[in-house]
């Protein structure tokens, strides 16, 4: 549903999240490492979300990437989404096919339609100070 992209900015985004809770800033390395994505393609992500104003990047010896504590709950997954992916996936197809709308529907517009708008609520309900705190409390995980 996702693009790649999305997906590590995501999971990126959480792991930033949870660590800038304990005042620790992370490196490229480390999060790459995290969220199991290549060193270059994360810092192209990154870079993206830097100039978004989701995440921080700060320079130098003590640098890293954050998230002020008070933009964490502030911050909704629907802003990462669309930093990397656009608005796209609120309205492609569910085939993806290159014409679909309300007057020329693939086979499956009606439950697709239904099923972008739940997600689209979700993401734009749903801020990464849950999340995080979802993660450091084990009640989930980025990786296994």
């Amino acid at each position: 549903m996702f693009s790649k992209a999305c997906e590590y900015g995501l999971k990126a985004s959480i792991y930033i999240a949870t660590s800038s809770y304990d005042d620790h800033r992370v490196s490229l390395k480390e999060i790459a490492k995290e969220i199991d994505s290549p060193e270059a393609f994360t810092a192209k992500i990154l870079q993206d979300l830097v100039r978004h104003k989701i995440i921080k990047s700060v320079k130098g010896a003590y640098g890293g990437f954050e998230i002020p504590k008070k933009d964490i709950a502030a911050t909704k997954l629907s802003q990462i989404v669309k930093a990397i992916d656009g608005d796209s996936i609120y309205k492609g197809c569910g085939l993806g096919l290159h014409v679909c709308d309300e007057h020329l529907p693939c086979p499956v517009h009606d439950q697709f339609k239904s099923i972008r708008t739940q997600l689209k609520d979700m993401l734009e309900s749903t801020n990464l100070e849950q999340l995080a705190l979802d993660v450091k409390s084990g009640a989930s995980f980025l990786k296994l």
